[in-house]
């Protein structure tokens, strides 16, 4: 698997060197370093008034992590960083995402994977949480998300805010009904305090090691996007939708035929958003055609509009969509810079409908920079956080994106 993922990577390396993209329309401020503190895993959303929150991971030593997280508080720079307690043992892992997520009840919930490795898979994970009901003054202890004593492997979720004010969660888990190779997707939704409860598989088989994306539309419909395994061998991108609650899920839909056979796990997950013009949607391949690539749909997924390529030498796309509509894109993209090979930020704008407007990279071309997160600010703004490799460790650094 190490192999294959090898060559693709160096592939992509030496095509990236070709790369005459127009750049236009596309303005980003300095890049800031949120801490002094070597840190990891940004991921950006809201408060429940509507504010910017940056989360990350801390990385005290090599044994040890805090899970942080700061409100933009003038449009510009972010708060001192709150500090949740009890968040040591996080396993570092931008796909494997730690996460925060605000109620509108003004709870608090932050979520961890930690390693739990046993004789069934020594690449085994758990999923933690801990809630806070003042603000983040105080938190709970730090619950798993399973209590099922067969549930040895939750990895790879996603949340998000349910029409009733709940929360809810997608997770890979070991807990499938099949021998076929893959996880089981599942998902669960908090009760008031009590946490996360009535959890379900929705779906399977996925691939084990690919980040899920949970997407709730204007209409309440909620949404799932993960890579799918396909007649025992194909790793593409599937959709499924509830319309009534979370109750029941559509079949897992193909939002491209990709056709990517490969025996391994890429590591690189989908992304969602929503305007006026549907649900759409960002994702990795390797297949026939490589690269990272663009789809909607009008129509809750019964069908899409086709692959339009965003980057043939990306990975990790993410995406979001501005108030007027405008879609925003961004991903890491690896390239050769002074006789090394170093990854770029990447940034795409289109319409509403969806068409591509401009593309421009945030990152200078000798800078190292991987796995970014994007939240819109306003009708021509966006906040881009991402991990800058300098001095031989990762620091957590944003930037003001403008898309005039």
């Amino acid at each position: 698997m190490i192999r294959i993922l090898y060559l693709i990577t160096i592939s992509l390396c030496f095509a990236a060197c070709g790369n005459n993209a127009p750049k236009t329309l596309i303005a980003a401020a300095e890049a800031i370093q949120v801490d002094s503190i070597p840190g990891a895993c940004p991921y950006l959303t809201k408060d429940n008034k509507g504010a910017t929150v940056l989360s990350w991971v801390r990385t005290i030593n090599d044994s040890t992590t805090a899970f942080c997280y700061a409100t933009l508080t003038n449009g510009k720079t972010f708060s001192q960083p709150v500090v949740i307690p009890n968040s040591s043992n996080i396993e570092l892992h931008a796909e494997n995402l730690p996460k925060i997520i605000f109620k509108p009840s003004g709870e608090i919930i932050a979520l961890w994977g930690t390693a739990s490795p046993n004789a069934k898979n020594k690449y085994s994970g758990l999923v933690y949480y801990t809630q806070s009901f003042d603000g983040g003054k105080t938190w709970t202890n730090a619950k798993p998300l399973v209590n099922d004593p067969t549930g040895y492997d939750q990895r790879y979720y996603d949340v998000a805010l349910l029409p009733n004010g709940e929360a809810g969660i997608v997770w890979l888990d070991n807990r499938k009904t099949t021998d076929k190779e893959g996880s089981a997707l599942y998902f669960a939704s908090t009760n008031g305090k009590n946490g996360f409860e009535g959890e379900k598989r929705i779906s399977q088989s996925c691939c084990q090691c690919c980040r899920t994306d949970l997407f709730v539309d204007k209409q309440g419909g909620i949404h799932t996007v993960f890579r799918g395994i396909i007649q025992d061998s194909i790793r593409d991108m599937v959709h499924i939708v509830s319309t009534d609650g979370g109750k029941t899920f559509s079949e897992p839909k193909r939002i491209n035929e990709d056709n990517w056979v490969i025996k391994g796990c890429p590591h690189t997950g989908p992304a969602m958003t929503e305007n006026k013009d549907g649900i759409h949607f960002a994702w990795f391949t390797g297949g026939k055609n490589k690269g990272c690539f663009y789809t909607k749909t009008t129509d809750n997924g019964k069908t899409f509009a086709g692959a339009d390529s965003i980057s043939a030498f990306g990975s990790h796309p993410q995406l979001t969509s501005l108030p007027n509509g405008e879609l925003i894109i961004v991903w890491d993209e690896m390239q050769f810079a002074k006789n090394k090979v170093v990854k770029r930020i990447g940034i795409q704008r289109r319409n509403a409908e969806g068409k591509t407007e401009a593309r421009d990279y945030i990152t200078a071309e000798d800078s190292n920079a991987s796995y970014p997160v994007i939240t819109p600010l306003n009708e021509t703004s966006s906040v881009v956080a991402y991990a800058a490799y300098k001095d031989g460790k990762d620091y957590v650094t944003y930037q003001i994106v403008s898309t005039k």
